[in-house]
């Protein structure tokens, strides 16, 4: 049995999208298990128990399961907390795990490279990893420094076997980082197979749309987003039934039944606007696919972003994306041929992109079919998962695979 240990701390695959916590990462980890599911290899995949309501064990695919351990703390952990859990966690997992037993072990994000940098004292494995987000990307996007996970992205990377970069701007900045060129291989995430079916019910809003889908956090732009629609509004002649569709949020946080945030800064942000902008809350894959496909532009104002998994999964869509020129989102979008960009923070070159795709033109035609080829053959997983694969086949990893 080929064998692969898949550590994803607080990115639990399982776990709905949109909720606490999850997003690209969980998503990654799910998809990119199950295609390595089906080219015959075991996948096990460990992760903080975040919901106590999951079983420590779950299947997932054929062979593969994923095992939560509580670290001490069952129930959710902000990832910003969980770096005191790690030494239980590690515990845990060698409690339970034969790690002797695994090929390769890949880990996804920071975290997940601590406990691995401590496995590696102990056993013999070939390790990648995968960083989904980079503390100096954060910092130059939004200014906030941490230096303890600096210290570790750097240490972590400097001893893994292969990091993965999902674009070029993200290898460039590991090399700069780290000055570690050989290792770091670009191999772009993949979005899921549902995305690259064709649009069930795009009519479902008789009206057209703007639509955003993320976190509603200050660092993926939504009150730039927010001010933005508004000042396109204002300034230009647009029709009474154009609205801005937000999905994302906790449950918890949005009053789902009057499509409205509960959060008094968002509340605040679209007064004179409540009309014009409604909250969806989270949406499963299905009905994201719908809601891309109907819309007329999705917009990403993220003030830096590793990949942009919504950008690509938008575009695999046939939507066209608004997106800043940030991180990841220079390459996920190919501006002026799926989409724009714009710059960071700029709300009157965000009102102006989305003013463009008021109407539709041949060219807004072209950009959207341009979009859905573009995706297809970007961010299919398929493809993608046979790439991870012959990074795992290299020369130092003491796997043997057909």
């Amino acid at each position: 049995m080929r064998k692969i240990l898949f550590i994803s701390d607080h990115g639990d695959p399982l776990i709905p999208l949109g909720s606490k916590q999850a997003g690209g990462q969980n998503n990654y980890v799910k998809h990119l298990a199950l295609q390595l599911d089906g080219l015959g290899y075991s996948v096990d995949i460990v992760t903080h128990w975040s919901s106590e309501q999951k079983p420590a064990v779950e299947q997932l695919g054929e062979r593969s399961k994923v095992y939560r351990f509580a670290g001490g703390q069952k129930g959710f952990v902000d990832k910003r907390q969980m770096f005191t859990l790690l030494p239980r966690l590690y515990e845990e997992m060698t409690e339970t795990l034969d790690i002797s037993s695994y090929d390769v072990v890949h880990t996804h994000y920071w975290l997940s490279g601590v406990l691995a940098y401590n496995l590696q004292k102990e056993y013999s494995f070939y390790w990648c990893h995968t960083n989904h987000s980079l503390a100096i990307a954060k910092e130059q996007g939004t200014g906030f420094i941490e230096s303890k996970r600096k210290h570790f992205e750097k240490l972590i990377m400097e001893q893994a076997d292969v990091v993965i970069a999902t674009t070029p701007n993200e290898k460039q900045q590991i090399e700069v980082f780290t000055k570690k060129k050989s290792a770091v291989s670009v191999v772009p995430v993949g979005v899921s197979p549902v995305y690259l079916t064709s649009p069930e019910e795009v009519d479902q809003f008789a009206f057209p749309y703007y639509f955003y889908a993320g976190r509603l956090e200050t660092s993926k732009g939504i009150f730039d987003l927010l001010e933005g629609f508004r000042h396109m509004l204002k300034k230009y002649d647009v029709p009474d039934n154009v609205k801005l569709l937000i999905a994302g949020g906790c449950p918890e946080s949005i009053d789902i039944k009057n499509y409205c945030p509960k959060s008094e800064p968002l509340k605040e942000a679209i007064k004179g606007m409540e009309d014009r902008v409604l909250f969806l809350g989270p949406k499963n894959e299905k009905q994201l696919k719908n809601l891309y496909g109907g819309a007329l532009a999705t917009i990403m104002p993220s003030h830096y972003e590793s990949f942009g998994m919504v950008a690509a999964e938008a575009q695999a869509c046939g939507c066209p994306v608004i997106a800043t020129h940030v991180g990841g989102l220079k390459d996920v979008v190919k501006s002026g041929v799926t989409g724009l960009h714009i710059p960071k923070a700029n709300v009157q070159k965000l009102s102006e992109s989305m003013a463009y795709f008021l109407k539709s033109s041949p060219k807004l035609l072209k950009m959207r079919r341009d979009a859905k080829q573009y995706a297809m053959k970007e961010f299919n997983w398929s493809l993608i998962s046979r790439k991870v694969k012959e990074l795992y086949e290299r020369k130092n990893a003491y796997i043997s695979l057909p």
